[in-house]
């Protein structure tokens, strides 16, 4: 892949344009008019500065989805018990400290200044003011709604993280404070601003512009985007006189304590949102803004699943035509893909066979054990029981407590095992792209919209072409529910699920059906050993496990779909990396490095016929299920959505930094029962 944005970016001079400094984003002074004149002298040398922004907004992705814990749902969960990198997911944001994302809302708002003030300059250059005028697009209109379409961008994320935030202030002395600014009043600016800006721009495919730059496509997308946001159920203060002045809400939970004060809920006018939501979604899927955006449908490798053909774009180092836009990364940027993010791994640091892999998502055994139906493509290519040791061989992960091979089941999108040539000179460093905005989340939020506007027939559609291109059949009907599970099966991991189940007011009914669940498994494996779901498929305290030779050659085998009857590619979409070919890792152990697995989905009783022979085979009995029993009180029970117990508002939001609240002059506080210092 062509990483022409931090190749540019690599070269870019700290302009006084970036005067936006970690705690010192209120007080930016512009930039003097020979900086003005320098940075517009080019399309590329105005294109080094906004490179810049996207290079700051690296460090913000650079944390991750586990990071922003926008992965906790009832289907994922982060791994470590009672960490302070989880609390929030957990929901119990009374636990965290005030500072804990302050990096990230710093950089954020670095970057709006930064991308208003480049805006603001490219307003005053004749060739963009003679083309935006005569109506045309040019690669200098191009930039100026670039850069409006990532301050745009960068307000949604921290109206996503942290609720209602200051507005309108970047690039200007505020001596007298400042203070919140209702959610709605931004997106509606946001909203407004794309409107006025992506008519500026080119679509994905035209002028050169891809998925890893800012796309008339992509702006599109926002404007939908931003529209879901305002009109979904989600969680607002009562705390803050008049924040919400003029806008009327339908409630469906109230929480009144001292600490919280707060309410779930809904504007009236939602209807409003979701029909201009339902008009940009559709130019993006179908429309004029699609551009060369396409959803992957076949497998150009002959292996049968194209679902696992999207996501190999991004380990292949390719911009997925599935995109609207990725993150771009380089080796050896720091990269969470898949550090955080993928399939673990027990390695060193560096140059080992792979090197480590944390894994900060793990996929709930209920989940992965009902979700998906038999055949779906997309179960093994998303959720993976398997990491590696680190030494070049595959090894189980561990149901309980922890990271890398502990933590529990892993998602499987973003494996270093699956890289053409993996990077293990050092962990955090592959070079993979966050391919945040897809088609394919893009066809279902479209279809959670036409289903709450009426559109059944169409939301059912759209559900189908995922469901075929998973190689199931289509579902006679929708509702919330069914769209959900889609938003599971094809998002699981991306940070989806959550905010899919927020905005349609399912989120807290689910996480509490969720955390019953989980008790009764618990209870059933620590009863009988084992635990049968109603799809007939079984979790066990034991699974019996060796390593396997599948090469003849004493090397490591990547394997693909699932072969049934074979327990080294049953699951599927695992296997490891021939790790003897990487110069640079560490040395590679043994000469079998395939694991072979009985007993993941049927009860093997420990003292009978069958164990027996699977040990005499060489089989090693391993902890599974038996994991949950030891942590029931534990990681399976406070990482679980825990805090939805003490309140059905769920508290999902991050804490405004302390310094935030200081310059505020005492105007600006933490809601939510978040800390104030």
């Amino acid at each position: 892949m062509k990483k022409i944005l931090y190749a540019i970016a690599a070269l870019a001079v700290c302009f006084s344009l970036s005067q936006c400094k970690p705690n010192e984003y209120l007080s930016v002074a512009s930039p003097n008019k020979m900086d003005d004149e320098f940075v517009t002298s080019s399309v590329s040398e105005t294109f080094k500065t906004l490179a810049q922004c996207y290079r700051t907004y690296l460090s913000v992705a650079g944390g991750g989805n586990y990071n922003w814990n926008d992965s906790a749902s009832d289907a994922e969960y982060y791994p470590e018990y009672n960490s302070g990198n989880g609390r929030i997911g957990y929901l119990h944001p009374e636990n965290t400290t005030v500072n804990s994302k302050s990096g990230q809302f710093t950089n954020l708002f670095t970057i709006v200044a930064r991308c208003a003030r480049i805006a603001g300059i490219l307003e005053q250059k004749d060739e963009f003011k003679s083309a935006h005028d005569a109506g045309q697009v040019n690669d200098w209109t191009q930039l100026w709604g670039e850069a409006w379409t990532m301050w745009a961008y960068c307000y949604t994320e921290l109206v996503r993280h942290y609720g209602d935030v200051p507005f309108g202030i970047e690039n200007s002395v505020v001596d007298e404070g400042y203070t919140l600014t209702s959610r709605f009043t931004i997106l509606d600016e946001v909203i407004k601003k794309l409107k006025e800006v992506e008519g500026s721009m080119y679509y994905l495919g035209q002028g050169g512009i891809q998925a890893e730059r800012m796309s008339r496509t992509f702006a599109n997308m926002l404007i939908a985007e931003a529209n879901l946001m305002a009109g979904g159920y989600q969680t607002l203060r009562t705390d803050v006189d008049g924040l919400y002045e003029g806008i009327t809400f339908e409630t469906m939970y109230t929480n009144n304590s001292d600490k919280v004060n707060a309410i779930f809920a809904r504007p009236t006018n939602w209807q409003s949102y979701y029909k201009e939501a339902q008009t940009y979604f559709r130019k993006v899927v179908s429309g004029d803004a699609k551009g060369t955006l396409r959803l992957v449908t076949t497998d150009d490798r002959g292996l049968g699943n194209p679902y696992q053909r999207s996501l190999q774009y991004i380990m292949d180092m390719q911009v997925s035509p599935e995109s609207v836009w990725e993150v771009g990364n380089q080796a050896p940027l720091q990269s969470e893909r898949p550090y955080s993010q993928g399939r673990p791994s027990d390695g060193a640091t560096k140059n080992a066979a792979p090197c480590k892999v944390f894994a900060g998502i793990r996929v709930i055994p209920t989940a992965y054990y009902q979700i998906w139906e038999d055949g779906d493509l997309r179960w093994d290519a998303s959720a993976v029981v398997t990491g590696s040791d680190g030494k070049g061989s595959e090894a189980i992960v561990q149901l309980i407590s922890g990271s890398r091979l502990k933590g529990g089941i892993a998602i499987n999108k973003w494996d270093i095992n699956k890289m053409a040539e993996p990077y293990v000179a050092a962990c955090r460093n592959s070079g993979m792209n966050y391919a945040f905005f897809r088609m394919d989340n893009t066809m279902l939020k479209l279809a959670q919209v036409d289903y709450a506007l009426g559109d059944a027939t169409e939301a059912l559609s759209l559900v189908n072409q995922l469901r075929a291109r998973a190689g199931l059949e289509g579902l006679g009907s929708v509702d919330d529910y069914a769209i959900i599970d889609e938003f599971k099966r094809e998002c699981i991991g991306d940070g989806d699920i959550k905010f899919a189940e927020l905005r349609a007011g399912k989120f807290t009914e689910l996480g509490k059906a969720m955390r019953a669940e989980l008790k009764t498994v618990i209870a059933g494996l620590e009863k009988d050993g084992y635990y049968t779901f109603k799809n007939g498929r079984t979790i066990s305290n034991y699974v019996w496990t060796k390593l396997v030779d599948l090469s003849g050659k004493k090397v490591g085998v990547n394997t693909h779909n699932r072969v049934e009857g074979d327990p080294a590619r049953t699951p599927g979409w695992r296997g490891v990396y021939d790790y003897t070919t990487t110069t640079s890792s560490g040395a590679v152990v043994g000469e079998k490095h395939n694991l072979a697995i009985e007993g993941l989905f049927e009860y093997i009783d420990p003292d009978g016929e069958r164990a027996k022979a699977l040990e005499a085979d060489g089989y090693k009995k391993t902890d599974w299920g038996i994991g949950m029993v030891k942590e029931k009180a534990n990681m399976w029970d406070y990482n679980m959505l825990s805090g939805i117990d003490d309140s059905d508002v769920p508290l999902y939001f991050h804490p405004l930094p302390l310094t935030t609240i200081q310059q505020s002059k005492g105007q600006v506080t933490n809601g939510y029962s978040l800390p104030q210092q």
